[in-house]
């Protein structure tokens, strides 16, 4: 089961988004995420937060409310039941690790943003996508789909990246380390549709522009 979640952060371009929930999928609205939802005409599953930033509660719209003052922010709570709802309503493990898409998770609040990228760390089957980037886990191999010249970056960010291996990028790494606060990473480039990253030791980020 794919699962949608809209945060309350910047979205500009609508059609974009369309492009990627074009086949349906369980819609979640963290708090002012609800906003962008009722911009595009789509009726969420669920609403959930502490609601102290959406222009207005809806009644026929299953909603779970949290306080203002708590642990998580209203993106976490909603990638926590999105997990937690896929584990219930799948047939199988691989139905629950199906990816969870992620919009209005970035903007001008850098501490809002910064959390919600350090989020896929933990929730590995997310990737935030905004008006000009998808942003995915890296922790072990990932495969990702592209087109010829598109940028790739891959940003260490829990230590250093050990072991890295990639196909496919114009910049090959063959078993090398990218340490935490260099930009060796930054500004690869795709040769093909698809490209492969992997290391052996470390988490990162690994960040696909549409545009420069």
């Amino acid at each position: 089961m794919r699962t949608v979640i809209f945060g309350g952060g910047e979205i500009k371009d609508y059609g974009r988004v369309r492009e990627y929930i074009q086949d349906g999928g369980y819609i979640i609205c963290a708090d002012g995420g609800y906003d962008h939802a009722l911009a595009m005409g789509i009726k969420p599953d669920l609403l959930i937060g502490d609601f102290d930033s959406i222009s207005a509660v809806p009644d026929d719209i299953k909603t779970v409310r949290y306080p203002v003052k708590k642990d998580m922010t209203d993106s976490e709570i909603a990638l926590e039941t999105a997990i937690k709802t896929a584990n219930t309503e799948s047939a199988n493990a691989a139905a629950a690790k199906t990816e969870i898409l992620l919009f209005g998770f970035t903007g001008d609040r850098a501490d809002h943003t910064l959390a919600n990228m350090l989020l896929l760390l933990k929730y590995k089957n997310a990737v935030i996508i905004d008006d000009n980037n998808e942003i995915r886990p890296l922790c072990g191999t990932l495969e990702i789909n592209g087109r010829v010249g598109q940028t790739v970056s891959i940003i260490p960010v829990n230590g250093d990246l050990r072991g890295v291996v990639t196909e496919g990028l114009e910049y090959p790494l063959n078993g090398e380390t990218l340490r935490i606060g260099e930009s060796r990473g930054v500004s690869n480039v795709m040769t093909g549709d698809t490209a492969s990253i992997s290391c052996k030791e470390g988490q990162g980020l690994v960040i696909k522009v549409e545009k420069v």
